[in-house]
């Protein structure tokens, strides 16, 4: 059972200076899926921190549909994807092709890139970020693809940590600023209260962001009460998967007659969703007797996005 500071996005503002941001806090909204899967920890503590980040910027944008980050690297984890839905919606999973030995991104990404996508629907064009993965943690990903945007300026913490029960529980802090007034004075007085709250911000610690015994409220109270911290009404996340067994089978029956003999194990296939692990059997005759024996072969993964 949630508890009231459980699996939300909390907006906020400082009257002093204008800046905003939004607290996430994530329990069995990220509970379930690490828990589904068998990932080495260092591997969930990454997933955990990228769904809470994702909830954290998808915040501050007005979208209907779908917020999404994918990492590609050459590391023992070769795809990381987090996103969440405009109704609150939020899902994630990992590729691992390697034993994970290590917990920094280097050691477990490798290189590659980041991608942001904003995707509305088949009617409407996606808008996608791009940035190479350079940093030590997502956090420091994250701010170089602002720096490298030049959009707004943001400020990022993140958690994702077990709790003594066992549960995993996630948070997030962002903060983030528009470019400056071309006044040099309110330019001058932004950069000073920017330094300020990133001061701030870094002394929020891992179990604050992960206590759902500290309020919401009480934490940004804690943080930044100097500054005359205002909050907003807040948004509810649940983790929710889109697979389902008719999409599964359409997309098991669009393979070849060749392809579903070798996916063929004890005359069943098996499929298994990656971000929920839910799997779904389907008989290989019934399937058979829906394909186009004309038609091309098609690579799928074994999901059922």
């Amino acid at each position: 059972m949630s508890l009231p500071e459980d699996d939300l996005i909390q907006p906020f503002t400082m009257e002093t200076s204008g800046l905003h941001g939004r607290l996430v806090r994530l329990g069995p909204a990220l509970d379930a899926p690490l828990r589904a899967h068998d990932y080495p920890q260092s591997v969930a503590i990454l997933l955990g921190e990228a769904m809470a980040l994702v909830a954290g910027l998808s915040g501050g944008m007005k979208f209907e549909g779908t917020f999404s980050m994918q990492v590609r690297g050459d590391g023992p984890v070769k795809l990381m994807v987090a996103d969440v839905a405009s109704d609150g919606s939020i899902r994630g999973y990992a590729d691992i092709a390697g034993p994970a030995m290590g917990a920094s991104i280097p050691q477990l990404l490798g290189a590659g890139r980041l991608v942001f996508t904003v995707d509305q629907g088949p009617d409407t064009e996606r808008y996608q970020g791009i940035v190479e993965i350079k940093g030590n943690n997502l956090a420091d990903c994250v701010q170089h693809y602002f720096r490298q945007s030049s959009q707004f300026s943001a400020g990022v913490v993140l958690a994702c940590r077990r709790d003594k029960a066992g549960q995993w529980r996630g948070g997030a802090l962002v903060l983030q600023r528009l470019p400056e007034e071309e006044d040099q004075n309110a330019a001058d007085g932004m950069e000073d209260a920017w330094r300020n709250a990133i001061a701030l911000m870094g002394s929020c610690r891992a179990e604050e962001l992960c206590d759902p015994q500290l309020s919401a409220h009480d934490l940004l109270f804690r943080l930044f009460h100097e500054d005359g911290v205002r909050v907003y009404a807040a948004k509810p996340l649940v983790f929710a998967c889109k697979c389902s067994r008719a999409r599964m089978q359409a997309a098991v029956a669009m393979l070849s007659a060749r392809e579903i003999e070798e996916m063929t194990i004890d005359r069943k296939i098996t499929v298994t969703c990656q971000f929920c692990n839910a799997e779904r059997v389907f008989d290989p005759a019934l399937l058979a007797r829906h394909l186009d024996p004309g038609c091309a072969a098609l690579h799928i993964s074994r999901t059922g996005t």
